[in-house]
């Protein structure tokens, strides 16, 4: 039988081997690490669809699950919005776990195991994160600094947890304890990129290739070091030195734009790539964000894809785009959505009200015109001025939007020549992407909590135009992706949909 001690101590015995000194503060962390995960599968456990749990019951002392072999799951209430490691233990009948692997172990409901081994890596990957993580006192709460810790990978080291709501939210398969110290962008290292030749007859190229990556009838495709060492299996020509962002594949180049490179490793749920059809898309998604984004009365930037290259696989592929530092005027910092949290901002009511207003207003204004933007944490960036007020957003990344040829045409905007995945009229897809993202996603995982998301929307929802758009968010349940749904259901291909009770309908999570 499967026991997640194997994942804590293996990682536990590589870390002892190269950084040994680490390993106190690892074991430390470990049962935090369990409560952060646990709480998220939780979450799932209480709200998502999944076939072996026949009823949910709500009590005066918390929540119990009845599965469909007859065992019962008890738990506290369970808040969707809640970002903090309130669930320290639940009871599967009368037995305690505080292990979210073994509970999963033991619950033995199809394709189980397999997620448990996920389970126990995202908790030894977040331990080692947390461990690892810069010291508080370096980073001032509240209004975010003006010197050196401005600069944009600097904040993204500051997101040790990872994604706010998935189980997974640590997840690095096949990452030894060398691997997330030297690649994992909390660790704040260093990563030294190489390139690969390609003859350019053999590659799809869009937008500009610099002339820095080319050598004669060669492109050089910049290539993150794991990829070449685990994938292509070679050597790469060194390149350039660089700072990992939150998705890990995607470093920013000091003074230079970002690099959104291939690396072909299971991160959080799935194997990320950078397909041929993104390359081919990728200057008409970047002329029409542009276009749209000038609509939004200075608001909005969409940071622009400069050249995207692949050579015929999405093993070997890479992409420029702009910092978004190019936004930030004096004085202003730019971050991502998901840092806010680490800065004691959204502590207050007034702040978290105004940036709700900022991100809805953009956000809702670009469906209306057609484009669903995939406005979670980690593509959403904020601009903050020297006092901390939102002045505007950033948004990078258009590979996953959703774009509505039917808006855009009653806007009298021409939709781009594209077919393919991002295009659909289909309203239910078109909200889902930016309410799934963007309410579910950033916005709560900004807040915190259901009821501090309610009070930001009650403060903001009244003052914007009206839009059918925005009578669906006022009126229904809020969409979110079945995270732990999609992870034990490995035979289904593409997103699965769950709806969230509406945030002012959520109740205060007790400690349990």
């Amino acid at each position: 039988m499967y026991h997640s001690p194997t994942a804590e101590d293996r990682l536990a015995e590589e870390l002892a081997a190269v950084r040994p000194g680490l390993l106190p503060r690892y074991r430390a962390e470990l049962p935090g690490a369990r409560a952060a995960v646990l709480t998220r599968l939780w979450r799932a456990l209480a709200h998502e669809p999944l076939p072996w749990v026949a009823d949910r019951v709500e009590g005066a002392h918390g929540l119990a699950l009845r599965l469909a072999d007859g065992r019962r799951l008890h738990g506290p209430h369970a808040d969707p919005y809640a970002t903090g490691a309130y669930v320290t233990a639940l009871r599967l009948d009368r037995e305690r776990y505080d292990d979210p692997a073994r509970l999963m172990t033991d619950l033995a409901v199809p394709h189980a195991s397999a997620f448990a081994a996920e389970l126990a890596d995202s908790t030894a990957s977040m331990a080692l994160s947390r461990a690892d993580a810069d010291h508080p006192e370096e980073w001032p709460v509240g209004v975010p600094p003006a010197g050196g810790r401005g600069r944009d990978w600097e904040w993204e080291q500051r997101v040790v947890d990872g994604h706010p709501y998935h189980p997974n939210c640590r997840s690095r398969p096949g990452f030894s304890a060398a691997d997330h110290l030297a690649y994992g962008p909390e660790h704040r290292p260093s990563v030294e990129l190489g390139t690969v030749p390609v003859p350019a007859a053999e590659c799809l190229v869009s937008g500009d290739w610099p002339a820095e990556l080319r050598d004669a009838d060669r492109l050089l495709l910049p290539v993150h070091p794991w990829q070449a060492a685990h994938v292509l299996k070679r050597s790469c020509t060194p390149w350039r030195s660089a700072h990992p962002l939150m998705s890990l594949r995607t470093l920013a180049l000091p003074g230079g734009p970002h690099v959104k490179t291939a690396l072909s490793a299971r991160l959080t749920s799935s194997v990320r790539d950078i397909s041929p059809y993104s390359v081919e898309a990728s200057a008409a998604l970047t002329a029409l964000a542009t276009d749209l984004a000038a609509r939004t009365d200075g608001l909005l930037h969409i940071t622009r894809t400069l050249g995207a290259v692949t050579a015929g696989s999405p093993d070997l592929a890479a992409l420029l785009r702009e910092s978004p530092q190019a936004y930030a005027a004096a004085g202003e910092r730019v971050l991502p959505v998901a840092a806010l949290a680490t800065t004691g901002l959204p502590g207050s009511p007034a702040w978290l009200a105004a940036f709700t207003r900022l991100a809805l207003t953009v956000g809702l204004r670009l469906l209306d015109l057609g484009v669903a933007l995939e406005a979670h944490g980690q593509n959403l960036l904020v601009i903050l001025s020297a006092d901390g007020t939102p002045l505007r957003l950033v948004y990078r990344d258009l590979a996953d939007i959703r774009i509505s040829p039917a808006r855009l045409t009653r806007h009298g905007i021409t939709p781009p020549a594209l077919t393919g995945r991002l295009i659909t009229d289909d309203e239910t897809a078109l909200r889902r992407k930016l309410f799934g993202s963007l309410v579910a996603g950033a916005l709560a995982g900004t807040a915190g909590s259901g009821p501090a998301l309610a009070a930001a929307l009650e403060a903001t929802l009244p003052g914007l135009p009206h839009t059918p758009d925005l009578a669906a968010l006022r009126e229904d349940p809020l969409p979110t992706k079945a995270l732990t749904l999609m992870r034990l259901s490995p035979g289904h291909s593409g997103d699965i949909w769950t709806a969230l009770p509406h945030p002012r309908s959520t109740r205060l999570p007790v400690r349990g």
